[in-house]
């Protein structure tokens, strides 16, 4: 006879480490651990009143650290935050004190105050021409991101924002340089094109990751903050540079649940344009399906182990799962797909297993970053309640070792 496969299915999230900071990005990856000192990571057996505490003492848990992340929203703690939000000032200041430096300057140099050869006064002007338009975009692209972009609510939003401006910056100020540093700009531009192109045959590479970066802007397959899997990748967006994107793991070789790994993977942009994106937090439904299965006897009363899942999957999730299927369905209701399939509550299904035992599953809406949690109350609450009805619920057991 097997061991117990139903132990198999108790998903312990394993406590979570703090996600690395992402540069502008803001984007903050949190999980809840709701692992018990001592626990073994088995499903009691035997003892229902047991089973009950526990079950009572996890959601306990949960349910403040829920709360406890509920009233930290919105709020910008500890030091680091602070002198985040300082540095983009002081940078202001700096960039206001070079302006008004250059500004006093280059009709001095223009009116001979400083004596110069006449050799070294045209460059000198130049210079400061072109210090002086970057110092004023520098500001501009600073301004913007102290103040103007506090307009846009949505952070992946004004990250993408803050990124174009940045490049736009960068453009005027290198288009600047090379009109004021050459006599003869447009005879550099047209050298400049031609090694452009020996240099776009030899970094297709890099090129194909800037366009993609455009295309990651404007058809926007994934955001900051999204979580999303290319290939046998999967993790939260924390960066979307103009070559690269950053993920902070989920999951992952060394995990069998949807946990942090404590690993970031670094992927080229280009990836987007020749492999298949899956996004699991779509803006317009940031929800996928999941399940919980226990292993049952032949004998066992399955009306009543599909009664008790569903009871126990609608007392906790229930009424955000009907929301979330009216909103799958407003969506499904645009398009040619039949909606009749689906249910705004918990399914059951059985299906026999390889190992002669019946497998009892549930099926649930949930969001992606709160599946490990809520599998866990779940597992925990189904396991005290079928539990409690040995005579009609017969789980494997084995004294094997």
């Amino acid at each position: 006879m097997a061991g117990d496969p139903s132990q198999k299915n108790a998903d312990h999230p394993a406590a979570t480490p703090a996600p690395p900071a992402a540069g502008g990005a803001g984007a903050a990856l949190r999980a809840v651990d709701t692992t018990l000192p001592g626990e073994t990571g088995q499903a009691p057996e035997g003892d229902p009143a047991l089973v009950e505490n526990t079950a009572q003492a996890v959601d306990a848990a949960v349910n403040q650290a829920d709360r406890a992340e509920r009233s930290d929203v919105g709020k910008s703690t500890g030091p680091a935050v602070a002198q985040q939000k300082r540095w983009p000032k002081l940078w202001f200041v700096v960039y206001l004190v070079a302006i008004a430096a250059l500004a006093w300057t280059y009709p001095l140099i223009g009116s001979g105050y400083f004596n110069l050869p006449e050799e070294y006064a045209v460059p000198a002007r130049r210079l400061a021409t072109v210090l002086l338009v970057a110092a004023l975009m520098r500001a501009a692209v600073t301004l913007g991101e102290v103040y103007l972009a506090r307009s846009i609510h949505d952070a992946a939003d004004r990250y993408d924002v803050l990124k174009v401006a940045n490049l736009a910056a960068w453009l005027v100020i290198a288009f600047v340089a090379l009109t004021q540093l050459f006599d003869r700009w447009y005879t550099a531009a047209a050298s400049l094109g031609l090694v452009s192109l020996v240099l776009g045959l030899a970094l297709q590479g890099p090129l194909s990751s800037f366009f993609a970066w455009i295309y990651i802007l404007v058809r926007k397959p994934y955001r900051v903050g999204d979580r999303i899997q290319i290939e046998d990748m999967t993790g939260d967006v924390i960066q979307v540079s103009y070559l690269d994107t950053t993920l902070w793991e989920f999951g992952g070789p060394y995990l069998s649940t949807d946990h942090p790994s404590g690993r970031v993977i670094k992927l080229p942009n280009s990836s987007v344009l020749n492999k298949p994106v899956i996004n699991y937090t779509w803006p317009l439904f940031p929800y996928r399906w999941d399940e919980v299965k226990f292993h049952v006897a032949y004998d066992s009363d399955l009306e009543f182990i599909s009664g008790v899942m569903k009871q126990a999957v609608d007392e906790e999730i229930g009424h955000q799962m009907q929301e979330r299927v009216g909103a799958y369905r407003r969506l499904l209701a645009q398009t040619p797909v039949d909606t009749l399939h689906v249910r705004e509550h918990p399914a059951v299904l059985f299906r026999v297993s390889d190992n002669t035992w019946v497998e009892a599953i549930v099926r649930y809406l949930v969001h992606p970053r709160e599946a490990g949690s809520v599998k866990t109350r779940l597992i925990r609450k189904l396991l005290a309640q079928l539990n409690a009805a040995p005579e009609r619920v017969q789980f494997p057991r084995s004294n094997m070792r």
